[in-house]
């Protein structure tokens, strides 16, 4: 069995198991009182506004929840873990309910114009132990790093959404990060909407290195022979969500996101020796919206 056949058969299982987890949690959730949609409280005018962007005055729509990702304990690891994820996005209330994907950052839709939206994005990127791995012994320590930049999105018609974010990093890394997705959204039956499509993802050379990169110093220590990773094409990959609405402000969801390693970073001897190109997550999360305002 090769290393894609043994990925789909764990994929299989997981998905059997996030399924029957993400049933109990609708049902759970849907005896939850469903609070009403009046506005929940009242912030000051900002002091000043920025140029050429809309006034935040008036309505906005929060949504908060918390999910769980099984995830590759480390980008190009073989193996995988489980780790909690925060979800947030604020849109402008009254418009049309905006569609999340799993790799979305958390965003704020400070532009949104009909089927445009746009605005600032940011992503934590978790710090990877070197002892805590022994596919890591001897490369050192990475930081956790923090991505901060902006997205645009687009519906040329209903059912299909396209995202573009582009973020610069510090901390771990201090490189530049574009993902493109695309989703074509089919409300199955009515609140369950089911949702699939590709992605991409290209980084610079300074968001590269740091985790695929061996120097002289980690060669010696670690075994595998020096590397310089450069930047360029990432990963490509497919994702797909299912997503049941219990009511306007609870909303429960489960995906599966398969991302294929390219170029230097599936090139690397890490990769290649100890680790694997094909990365798979699966997720399943909740997820609460609620309406504020400001003067």
């Amino acid at each position: 069995m090769n290393d894609f056949e043994e990925a789909a058969l764990r994929l299989t299982v997981i998905v059997r198991r996030t399924t029957t987890c993400l049933a109990t949690l609708g049902a759970i959730m849907a005896t939850a009182p469903s609070v009403s949609a009046q506005t929940a409280f009242t912030l000051p005018a900002p002091p000043f506004e920025l140029p050429m962007l809309p006034s935040p005055s008036g309505n906005w729509t929060v949504m908060v929840g918390i999910g769980g990702e099984y995830k590759p304990e480390f980008v190009g690891s073989n193996n995988g873990r489980f780790v909690p994820i925060p979800i947030f996005s604020i849109r402008r209330a009254g418009s049309v309910d905006q569609f999340r994907g799993p790799r979305d950052s958390a965003s704020i839709a400070l532009l949104d114009v009909g089927n445009f939206r746009a605005g600032p994005a940011f992503k934590y990127v978790s710090s990877r132990k070197s002892g805590k791995y022994a596919e890591l012994t001897g490369l050192g320590d990475v930081k956790a790093a923090y991505e901060l930049g902006g997205f645009v999105e687009y519906y040329p018609v209903d059912w299909l959404r396209l995202r573009s974010e582009l973020r610069q990093a510090m901390g771990g890394h201090t490189g530049t990060v574009a993902d493109v997705s695309a989703d074509v959204i089919v409300p199955l039956i009515q609140r369950l909407t089911i949702s699939a499509g590709p992605r991409f993802t290209w980084k610079s050379t300074k968001a590269t290195a740091p985790y695929f990169g061996v120097d002289d110093v980690q060669a010696l220590a670690s075994g595998l022979s020096r590397y310089d990773a450069r930047g360029g094409a990432h990963s490509v990959g497919f994702g797909s969500q299912i997503s049941y609405r219990i009511n306007p402000q609870w909303e429960v969801h489960a995906y599966v996101e398969y991302e294929k390693l390219l170029g230097d970073a599936a090139d690397s001897p890490l990769v290649k020796l100890r680790g694997s190109s094909n990365q798979t997550t699966v997720g399943l999360g909740a997820s609460y919206s609620f309406d504020f305002r400001i003067r």
